[in-house]
């Protein structure tokens, strides 16, 4: 069942991997199938460099299991939720990278201070309520405060981005780690000013239409 997306989604995982933004078994990258609703996801507590893509778990849109020999992450209620209220998002990324997660300690957002952060994101990185793991919670913090962006931290915990693929998803979230470590590092000099209202709208518009080879997605 769903053999290309098992192999996709494994390859996404060990991206994520690769990209140092997780340390040990935590951290997850998922994606859904748009034909069937179902998606795939990263199984609890395994290593990324054991893990295998015939070990990788489908689930149904309500969070239940249907195929793997594994139990699926801890976080798969939390996508699911977000996959059922979420129509237009097809990839959920979840990391403890360690500068976003310093913001998501001391609950707070984090600011717009670079052109690269305004063009990717056109607004703060908003940091959520505290949500119990496990459970559906998490994913209803997402939703409640993402908007029309693509990252959320979640307090005294970590990072979330969403995308309309997983490839899009885990550029975000490579992105929140670099706009958090910019924040935390100016921040050791001095409080930095963050760019006016005006340079975000106008970095962003100009990422959105003048940007790559054609129109790019928010966070993408």
């Amino acid at each position: 069942m769903l053999e290309a997306l098992k192999e996709e989604i494994w390859q996404a995982n060990q991206e994520l991997a690769a990209s140092g933004l997780v340390v040990g078994t935590s951290g997850n990258v998922s994606g859904r199938d748009p034909e069937t609703g179902l998606f795939v996801i990263k199984p609890s507590g395994v290593s990324f460099a054991d893990l295998r893509p015939e070990q990788m778990s489908v689930v149904d849109a309500s969070g239940q299991q249907v195929e793997g020999p594994l139990k699926p992450s801890v976080d798969t209620l939390s996508h699911a939720y977000v996959y059922r209220t979420r129509d237009d998002i097809q990839g959920v990324v979840h990391t403890h990278s360690r500068y976003a997660t310093v913001f998501a300690v001391l609950g707070d957002d984090i600011p717009v201070l670079t052109t690269t952060h305004a063009a990717l994101f056109g607004a703060p990185i908003p940091v959520s309520n505290y949500a119990v793991i496990g459970e559906e919670e998490i994913g209803k913090e997402i939703v409640e405060n993402v908007g029309a962006g693509t990252a959320v931290l979640i307090r005294s915990h970590g990072v979330f981005t969403i995308g309309s693929d997983w490839r899009k998803a885990l550029r975000s979230a490579q992105y929140v780690e670099e706009c958090a470590e910019v924040a935390h590092l100016a921040r050791q000099v001095r409080e930095p000013e963050p760019l006016a209202d005006e340079t975000v709208a106008a970095s962003r518009d100009w990422y959105l239409h003048g940007y790559g080879q054609k129109a790019i997605l928010s966070g993408s």
